[in-house]
């Protein structure tokens, strides 16, 4: 353990080495993705998917390693059990940090198939990292809002066909899409301006997960629901990379997901669109009791 250096250094330090094993291992990535692209054999595909899958499990393994060598960090987890790396899983989380994601990487590393997120079409000129999502396929999709699709009536439904195409993908190699329902980062000044009923939590956004459940409906069918704590109020990136975070709790259910939810579309199905808004509101209803418990008290509001 390292925890007898400063917090700034022990967060730099983190931070240094993620940066440097991040650019040693998307050249690796970028390769296997030039290869499959050039080779099209679906073995030789299917082959440099998983190669590309390991170098990615490099990178989660890497990070598992520093947080466990630099900072001392006591994790409470519960439910991680009866997990299978070869399954297909939608999973859902409550979002407070970008240390949310190295939290759930950690949980959840090798227990399923490495977590993907569909991302907005522009990510992916975000500057190596972006590169390294396109060569992880991790599928982007662009979305059309309801004014583009008035003035343009041929969009409707191209958003949820592009998506589908790009998950054919996904139908011989097992994923994990994961998915931040309430679309951004809880805090004080957010719960108050959207009046949430919610003591820990953001209203969530239904949509999102009903559009990814149906274009990959015929693969996922076990939703895993996260609900992450952090005893200490301090819950940034920063004190999570730099130790100030000494506890993490992480209580992970896993459900089936109703079948009608699945292969839906979202957008034109107003009863589907009611039936499934309800479900994600009961869902966030639990998650937050459960965040009651954790914390001993609700927050003020």
């Amino acid at each position: 353990m390292l925890t007898f250096l400063p917090t700034w250094l022990r967060g730099s330090l983190i931070m240094l080495l993620i940066v440097c094993s991040t650019l040693i291992l998307v050249p690796f990535l970028l390769l296997a993705a030039l290869l499959k692209l050039l080779i099209p054999l679906k073995a030789s595909r299917r082959c440099f998917t998983i190669i590309s899958i390991e170098i990615a499990n490099l990178w989660v393994g890497f990070n598992n390693l520093l947080l466990t060598v630099v900072n001392d960090i006591q994790w409470d987890v519960q439910g991680a059990e009866g997990l299978n790396p070869k399954d297909w899983y939608f999973v859902t989380c409550n979002h407070q940090s970008w240390a949310d994601i190295l939290v759930a990487q950690k949980v959840l590393f090798r227990k399923i198939p490495m977590l993907k997120f569909f991302l907005k079409q522009q990510l992916i000129w975000v500057p190596v990292i972006g590169l390294a999502w396109w060569a992880l396929d991790f599928p982007f999709m662009k979305r059309y809002s309801a004014a583009e699709i008035e003035k343009n009536p041929a969009l409707k439904g191209k958003d949820l066909e592009t998506t589908r195409n790009a998950c054919e993908k996904f139908k011989y190699t097992p994923v994990t899409v994961f998915n931040f329902m309430e679309g951004t980062r809880y805090t004080p000044d957010k719960h108050a301006a959207q009046e949430s009923p919610y003591h820990y939590l953001l209203k969530p956004k239904a949509g999102g997960a009903a559009f990814v459940l149906g274009a990959m409906g015929d693969q996922l069918h076990t939703l895993l629901n996260i609900t992450i704590s952090y005893p200490s109020d301090d819950r940034s990136f920063w004190h999570f990379l730099s130790g100030q975070i000494k506890k993490v709790v992480v209580r992970i259910e896993k459900q089936t997901i109703p079948p009608q939810f699945l292969n839906r579309d979202y957008l034109s199905d107003q009863q589907f669109r009611e039936q499934f808004q309800q479900w994600v509101s009961e869902l966030w209803l639990q998650k937050d009791q459960l965040l009651v418990q954790l914390h001993g008290k609700p927050e003020s509001t």
